[in-house]
Parts: C-alpha cells; structure tokens; sequence
C-alpha cells in the first residue's frame, strides 16, 4: 500500500474574504483528489485550506511552529508541534509532494523556496511572482494558476509525476 500524495497550501496567518475563499476551494479540492493537506495549522490561509478539505472528508496535518497541539486550527486532523518557530517552515514543505501558495506573506515566500531548493514543483494562486537573474530569470518550477481548479489540478499531476520519478531512478521534475 502506497502512501497518499501529500499537498502543502502555504499562505499567510491573516486572509481576507477573496483569499480565504480561494484556499478553502484548495483544501476541498485537495481533499477531493484523494491527497492530503500539509500546512502551517494555524490561521488564515492555512485554516480556511484545512476547513475546505476537512468538510470534503479529507485529511489535514498540520505542522505548527510552537509545542502545544491545542494551538492548531480545529479543522486540523494530525497535529505536529515541533517547537521550532519559523523554522518549520522547511517541515512543512519537505512533507510535500507539491506545494499551492496562495497570497503570502514573508513565511510564504521563505516556503516558496525551501520548496524549490527541495526540488518540489510550487503552484502560486493570486500570490508572489518572482524572477531572478541567470537561470533563475524565469523562477523555474513556480507556476501560475488562474483558478482553485486549477492549481489543485497542476499540483495534483506534479505530486503524481514526482513520487513516480523518485520511486525509480529518474530525477525528480522541476515544472509542473
């Protein structure tokens, strides 16, 4: 039996209307693929993604920053307190198979390229755009989507394509 894909929603602690809505169509969306939802357990984003997948019956495990359980949202169904701060953030991501970051705020953008630097493809929804210099020019692995859809849809088919590259000896893929 193989484990279930994994799908990190990263966003910041606070969310208005329009962003909390997005992340909760994420969270279903995750939920209904079949996958699990990784996030910072917290508020914001990270809550209206885990009540979205926990309405649709789905899993949520959420990876908090301090050492009491009690601080996770309560759509949050597995609870890690890792008494680590930010520092969880690496955590979060690593326990991925792709990443959806939707808006964002500073920890997001750290979550952005812990991800990258893990080779984790990073879906962006109404959030960072980024650009470097070189062959970071164009941010390669971090993708655009237009729609909750969408994103869970290009997150979901990266996680897949990953976890079939790394069960074998191919490299991982970079680009959703």
């Amino acid at each position: 039996m193989s484990r279930r894909l994994q799908i990190c929603v990263s966003g910041g602690a606070q969310a208005d209307a329009e962003l909390g809505e997005l992340a909760e169509a994420v969270g279903r969306g995750i939920a209904q693929a079949g996958a699990a939802l990784v996030c910072g357990g917290r508020g914001g984003v990270m809550e209206s993604a885990a009540r979205g997948a926990a309405g649709a019956g789905g899993e949520v495990i959420g990876i908090l920053p301090g050492t009491s359980p009690e601080e996770a949202s309560p759509h949050v169904t597995h609870v890690v307190a890792t008494g680590i701060g930010h520092a969880r953030n690496l955590a979060v991501v690593a326990s991925a198979d792709a990443v959806i970051a939707i808006g964002g705020e500073w920890g997001t953008l750290s979550e952005i390229a812990f991800a990258r630097r893990l080779e984790r493809a990073v879906i962006v929804l109404d959030g960072w755009s980024l650009s470097g210099r070189g062959a970071m020019g164009s941010a390669p692995g971090v993708v655009p989507a237009q729609s909750a859809a969408e994103a869970v849809e290009m997150a979901v088919e990266s996680a897949q394509a990953r976890r079939d590259c790394t069960s074998g000896s191919e490299s991982p893929p970079v680009d959703p």
